[in-house]
């Protein structure tokens, strides 16, 4: 994970940092510990685990190496919150986060006191060099990913509690609103410069900005609806192997999917971050797998896009959509053509480092590079998605059979200028 240049002077830094630690605190204020604590699979860590971790983040590769005589708040959370930064040392089994019952939220939460002191300590004494407000740079947008990962984890843990409580009781109610039948804009083809530009922050997953041979195509000019997505399982789109890929088909089969993940079996209902709701059919289809994306496509004629054609379209249009602060939390029908929120879109395109590509050097170097294998990218953002996070080069990535992350589906067809 890198940035190439540093967005913030340590000054505005302070108050970014400040900003954005309140805001992981926010996200969760209407939880109680014991909720914290549960991890209802592998994929999912318990909240109090994320929040301590992006504390770890800060203390680990900012404090230690930056402040002189700083001292760890507990050695064992060395170990207990490391994800997967094996330079820097073992880590505690991801499958088994939610194990760890102490430290106690309220321990957690001193932690993350103990180290915002020392950050802001480190912030203004004018005590970071360069180096140092470039990573401090990397542990706010690594925060706000985990942001979004909090909200989708608890999600996943409160879908699984029987009395399907809501995680928060003051989202806004989206306005209803029709969407016009699905359309197709004429894309542009062409050698293109894909990637970051150098201006503001970017991971390095995001570089080098280089030359994509984009073809003659045409793109989605909206997201897919729950109505459409309801049409293809109805028309028994779960039940053609002709529509599947082959590890998709093997996977729908052994797993029993029938419908996006938090459907009911009558598909009206679907499980939100504020309690059951009745399916809008004009909101965007979101928690299906890259597979069940790419068998949707198949059945409507279609294909997905590949990465290069999305970031090509998504950079005429502005930041602006439904993303965490508009507050809904969840998808809502679009007034017009959008590429930024609402859901990550599955692309074609496999998670592959680009022509140069160099990961940071030393520990931050296992962030991206490492996990370009077996993964699919996705592009755009979603409802839980900050917005001052994503930007048309951001490129993240999941297994093909993720579901538990606003996943959705915009399509795309190659033209033949008919």
């Amino acid at each position: 994970m890198a940035t190439h240049r540093a967005e913030f002077t340590a000054a505005a830094l302070s108050d970014r940092y400040q900003n954005i630690r309140e805001q992981s605190l926010a996200l969760t204020a209407e939880l109680q510990p014991e909720d914290t604590v549960v991890q209802s699979m592998p994929d999912v860590s318990p909240t109090k685990w994320h929040l301590a971790h992006v504390t770890w983040f800060f203390e680990r590769f900012v404090l230690e190496p930056g402040l002189r005589d700083y001292a760890r708040f507990d050695d064992h959370y060395h170990y207990l919150f490391n994800s997967y930064y094996y330079t820097a040392g073992q880590m505690h089994a991801r499958p088994k986060r939610g194990l760890l019952s102490r430290p106690t939220l309220t321990q957690v939460l001193d932690y993350r006191s103990y180290v915002d002191t020392a950050m802001q300590q480190l912030l203004q004494t004018g005590a970071a060099d360069e180096h140092t407000i470039k990573v401090i740079a990397i542990g706010l947008n690594h925060e706000q990913q985990h942001q979004e990962l909090l909200l989708t984890d608890i999600k996943h843990v409160f879908s699984c509690n029987p009395l399907r409580p809501p995680v928060s009781q003051s989202l806004d109610t989206a306005t209803a609103a029709e969407v016009t039948a699905y359309s197709f804009s004429k894309g542009d083809a062409g050698i293109h410069s894909i990637g970051s530009t150098g201006s503001g922050f970017a991971f390095d997953n995001e570089s080098p900005r280089h030359n994509a041979l984009i073809h003659d195509h045409r793109i989605g000019d909206r997201l897919v609806t729950n109505r459409e997505y309801r049409e293809f399982i109805r028309d028994g789109g779960y039940d053609n192997c002709e529509l599947w890929l082959s590890d998709g088909w093997a996977t729908i089969n052994e797993r029993g999917w029938r419908r996006p993940l938090y459907w009911d079996e009558a598909l009206e209902k679907e499980f939100t971050l504020g309690g059951d709701k009745e399916i809008d059919d004009n909101a965007p289809v979101c928690h299906v797998s890259f597979y069940e994306a790419d068998a949707f496509a198949r059945w409507a004629g279609a294909r997905l896009p590949t990465e290069f054609e999305w970031e090509h379209a998504a950079e005429q249009h502005s930041v602006d959509g439904n993303l965490m602060e508009s507050n809904h939390w969840h998808p809502i029908a679009a007034a017009g053509p959008q590429f930024f929120g609402d859901v990550w879109e599955w692309t074609s395109s496999s998670y592959a480092p680009y022509p140069g590509f160099r990961p940071l050097d030393g520990t931050l170097g296992e962030y991206n590079g490492k996990f370009m294998c077996n993964q699919m990218t996705v592009r755009g953002g979603s409802c839980v998605t900050a917005r001052d996070h994503i930007r048309a080069s951001y490129r993240s990535f999941f297994y093909p059979d993720a579901r538990w992350q606003f996943t959705g589906i915009r399509l795309a067809k190659d033209d033949h200028g008919s």
